[in-house]
C-alpha cells in the first residue's frame, strides 16, 4: 500500500522545510520531497518492528532504502523507490556513526542527521498512525500484558484469558528437536498463522544452551536474533509466547555437567542467564511467562547434595546424639558430618526418608527463590513460574527417587502461578481399549491439578496429550485412532476446568522422529492437514473463552503429602479413594462433540 505524505491533512515536506528553517541540520543536506510521493508499506510487514527487522526487510529491498531508526523508536520503514530518484536511509554503523543517506550518496554525519531522521519519524507517526491503523488492522498490534487476578489471569485491561495452545517444536529438525539450530520463520510464520486460526493464543517453546548460553557469562547474540524474530511473527499474529529456560535439547557445554540445583556455580550461572534474558527482554508483553525449567527433579545423590545433606542435619540436629534418637539408630552406626543419601531401597529408617525429602525439597525451593528473584529484580512485571513433572505431586510415584522436590506449596511464594505436565501412567503406559483406566487416569490427572490449585495459585497444565493415529513405532503398543486422541485430550480439559485455566497441547505436528509418544501427540500430520484433535482443539477453545463448559466437580479429598513421599502406597491408597468420589458425566466418556 501506499501512504501519501500528505496523511491525515499534514504534509511532511512542511516538516522538512520546518526542520530546515529551525537549523536541525545544515544547508547541505536539505532537499526537495517533491520526487517521493508515499510511504511504501508492503502488507506482510506488521508494525511496530523490533529488533531484527531491518535484516528481515534487507531480503526484500535495497539496504540504502530503509530509514531505520535504532535506538529508542525502534521502528523501520521504506520510502518507495520507483517514482524518482533515490531513497532515504538512517543507519547505525557498528562505530555507532550515523549517516543519512540519500541515493547513494554520503551527505552528512553525525549527531546533526541523526536529530534530523528522529524527529522526521517522530512526527510522521504522531500524525499519521491512525490512518495507518486502518491499513494495518490486527496485525503487529502491541499484545496486552498478561497477570495474574486471584485464580485467574486476565489481561492489562482486567479482561479474563484462557491460555489455550501448543508446545512449539516442528518435524524435520531431529530428536531432541533442534528448535533453533534448524530456525526457520517462514515455516514458522506459516506454523502461527495455522495455530492461531485453530484458537491457539499461547505457545510454550525450549530456550537451550546450545543456542543462547554455550558460556556462562553472556548470552548468544546468534540465539537471541532467532528470539527476536520468534516474539516478532508471535506477537504480529496475536499468540503469547512462554520461553523455557536452558535446557539440553541443542546439546550441553562441558561446563553444565554439574549438579544443576546443588552446585554454587552452576546456580550463579543460572541466575546469570535468567539477569541477562530477563532484562532484555524487559517489557515485551508478548511474553506471558518465564519457565524457569523443564520438568525439574532434584537429584538423588551428587557432591554437591552430600555436603548439602550434612550441613543440613548439623543445622537440624546439631548433635549426633539427637540425630540418632530420631532415627532410632545407634550413634556409633552414623559416621556424622559424611553421612551418606538413604538407599531408598525399602530398608532406611522413616524418619531418614523424611528428612531427606525436607532437604530435597529446601533444595529446589533455594533453586527456584534464586532464579526468580533475579528475574523480578531485572523486570518487576515479568511472570514466573516451573514445568513441574507430574511426580512433583506424589500420588502415583515410581519410587521415591522421583519424586521432584518440587513441591506447590513451598514455591508458591516465589512463582505467579502453578505449573504442571501430565501423561496418563496410572497403571503404566495408558491404553485406550482398557475401559477401566479411562476413569481411573482422569481421576489421577484432576487430584494432581487439585494439589496445585489448593496454594490459591492459577494452574496451567502446561503439557498434556497422548497419541493417535497409528501405531508407535517402540514398544508393543496397540495402535490409536485419532478419535481416541480427540476423547483423551477433551476429557483432560472437562476435567480440570475450574482448576486450571490454561492447557498446552504436546506438540503441534506428529514428530516421527521422536522416541516417545510425541511420535503421534500433534495437533496436526506431519504434512500440516488438521487430525480429529485439531477440530476439537478449535471447539473447545471457542466453548473455554465463553465459559461454556461445566466447572469440574471435585472430591473434598486431599493428598498426606508428608507420608506420600516416603510411600508410594500412600499416594496410591489417596488415588483409589479419590476415584471412589469421582464424577464425570457418562455422556464424556462417548462424546466429544
Amino acid at each position: 500500500m501506499i501512504v501519501p505524505w500528505t496523511t491525515c491533512g499534514f504534509s511532511l515536506r512542511k516538516v522538512w522545510r520546518s526542520c530546515a528553517s529551525l537549523g536541525f541540520f545544515q544547508p547541505s543536506v536539505r532537499m526537495s520531497l517533491d520526487s517521493f510521493p508515499g510511504l511504501f508499506l508492503p502488507d506482510c510487514v506488521s508494525l511496530p518492528v523490533v529488533r531484527g527487522f531491518r535484516r528481515r526487510w534487507s531480503r526484500v529491498f535495497h539496504p540504502e532504502l530503509i530509514l531505520f531508526v535504532t535506538r529508542r523508536i525502534r521502528m523501520s520503514f521504506s520510502v518507495h523507490p520507483l517514482f524518482g530518484g533515490g531513497g532515504i536511509c538512517y543507519r547505525e554503523s557498528l562505530r555507532k556513526e550515523h549517516t543519512f543517506v540519500v541515493g547513494n550518496r554520503r551527505l552528512e554525519r553525525g549527531r546533526v542527521a541523526q536529530q534530523m531522521a528522529i524527529a522526521l519519524v517522530a512526527v510522521f507517526f504522531a500524525y499519521s498512525w491512525e490512518a495507518l491503523g486502518s491499513e494495518l488492522s490486527g496485525r503487529g498490534q502491541r499484545l496486552p500484558k498478561i497477570r495474574v487476578s486471584g485464580s485467574r489471569f486476565v489481561t492489562a485491561d482486567g479482561k479474563p484469558i484462557v491460555l489455550w495452545g501448543v508446545n512449539y517444536f516442528r518435524p524435520g529438525t531431529g530428536w531432541a528437536p533442534q528448535v533453533w539450530k534448524q530456525f526457520d520463520p517462514k515455516r514458522t510464520a506459516d506454523d502461527f498463522r495455522l495455530l492461531r486460526s485453530y484458537g491457539v493464543n499461547c505457545v510454550r517453546v525450549f530456550l537451550t544452551f546450545g543456542s543462547f548460553f554455550r558460556e556462562p557469562d553472556r548470552l548468544e547474540e546468534e540465539g537471541l536474533r532467532k528470539f527476536d524474530e520468534f516474539l516478532d511473527l508471535a506477537e504480529a499474529h496475536g499468540i503469547y509466547v512462554h520461553p523455557t529456560g536452558p535446557d539440553h535439547w541443542e546439546g550441553l557445554p562441558p561446563w553444565t555437567r554439574r549438579d544443576r540445583f546443588a552446585d554454587e556455580e552452576m546456580l550463579a550461572a543460572q541466575e546469570q542467564f535468567w539477569r541477562l534474558f530477563a532484562a532484555r527482554y524487559r517489557g515485551r508483553s508478548v511474553i506471558f511467562a518465564y519457565d524457569l525449567l523443564n520438568e525439574p527433579t532434584v537429584g538423588w545423590d551428587s557432591p554437591a547434595m552430600r555436603t548439602g545433606w550434612n550441613r543440613w542435619l548439623v543445622q537440624k540436629y546439631q548433635s549426633l546424639e539427637q540425630m540418632a534418637a530420631a532415627w532410632g539408630l545407634p550413634a556409633e552406626k552414623i559416621p556424622w558430618g559424611q553421612v551418606p543419601p538413604p538407599a531408598a531401597k525399602g530398608n532406611d529408617p522413616v524418619q531418614a526418608l523424611i528428612d531427606y525429602q525436607d532437604f530435597r525439597e529446601e533444595v529446589a525451593t533455594e533453586w527456584v527463590r534464586r532464579q526468580a528473584s533475579v528475574i523480578k529484580e531485572a523486570d518487576p512485571e515479568a511472570l514466573v513460574t516451573v514445568g513441574l513433572i507430574q511426580w512433583s505431586v506424589p500420588v502415583v510415584l515410581p519410587g521415591l527417587r522421583q519424586y521432584s522436590g518440587f513441591r506447590p506449596d513451598r514455591i508458591a511464594p516465589w512463582v505467579d502461578f502453578q505449573e504442571i505436565h501430565f501423561y496418563p501412567l496410572a497403571r503404566g503406559f495408558f491404553d485406550y481399549t482398557q475401559p477401566e483406566d479411562w476413569k481411573l487416569n482422569l481421576a489421577y490427572l484432576q487430584a494432581c491439578v487439585n494439589e496445585c490449585a489448593a496454594v490459591g495459585q492459577p494452574v496451567v497444565i502446561a503439557e498434556f496429550g497422548w497419541y493417535g493415529g497409528g501405531r508407535l513405532t517402540f514398544g508393543n503398543h496397540p495402535p490409536a485412532s485419532e478419535e481416541d486422541q480427540a476423547r483423551w485430550c477433551t476429557l483432560a480439559v472437562m476435567t480440570t476446568w475450574g482448576l486450571a485455566c490454561g492447557w498446552l497441547n504436546w506438540g503441534v505436528f506428529d514428530h516421527p522422529e521422536a522416541r516417545d509418544v510425541s511420535q503421534l501427540t500433534g495437533l496436526f500430520r506431519v504434512d500440516g492437514t488438521p487430525k480429529v484433535w485439531a477440530e476439537q482443539f478449535r471447539i473447545l477453545a471457542a466453548k473455554l473463552n465463553a465459559d461454556l463448559i461445566p466447572r469440574a466437580k471435585v472430591p473434598p479429598l486431599r493428598l498426606d503429602w508428608e507420608r506420600a513421599r516416603v510411600d508410594p502406597q500412600i499416594g496410591r491408597n489417596f488415588l483409589q479413594h479419590y476415584l471412589g468420589g469421582f464424577y464425570l458425566p457418562p455422556a464424556f466418556l462417548t462424546s466429544t462433540s
